[in-house]
């Protein structure tokens, strides 16, 4: 019975005190902050070579932080599984989010068996 008497009050102090949302009120339009989203273009991955044997793979360490002993366990791994492929582990120059012209030219005249490039997550 308290129980009732006390949800009831409630119940009518907040019809009463206006927190109730009234029929008249202006309704506003909310726009997406994001604004107009260009729409995403799919590009294909590259075509896996039938054999790593003979070739040159790039590994390329972006710098991202504590990956130091991932990519140095992922050479060993690759170089121990793979011993007819050449294994070339570059560090690209500056942070993660530097760019390194440089070396992507490097690696797409040299690579020819591919490149992993680490970036982190």
């Amino acid at each position: 019975m308290m129980v009732t008497i006390l949800l009831a009050s409630i119940v009518s102090f907040v019809s009463f005190s206006g927190w109730a949302v009234q029929e008249n009120e202006a309704k506003i339009v909310v726009m997406n902050p994001r604004g107009i989203q260009p729409e995403i273009r799919k590009i294909p991955m590259a075509q896996r070579p039938s054999t790593l044997d003979g070739k040159t793979v790039y590994i390329i360490d972006t710098k991202y932080p504590n990956t130091k002993p991932f990519v140095i366990e992922l050479e060993s791994s690759l170089q121990a599984r793979y011993p007819k492929t050449n294994w070339v582990l570059k560090e690209k120059i500056g942070s993660y989010f530097d760019d390194d012209p440089n070396l992507w030219k490097e690696a797409q005249e040299k690579a020819d068996g591919g490149a992993i490039v680490l970036v982190g997550h």
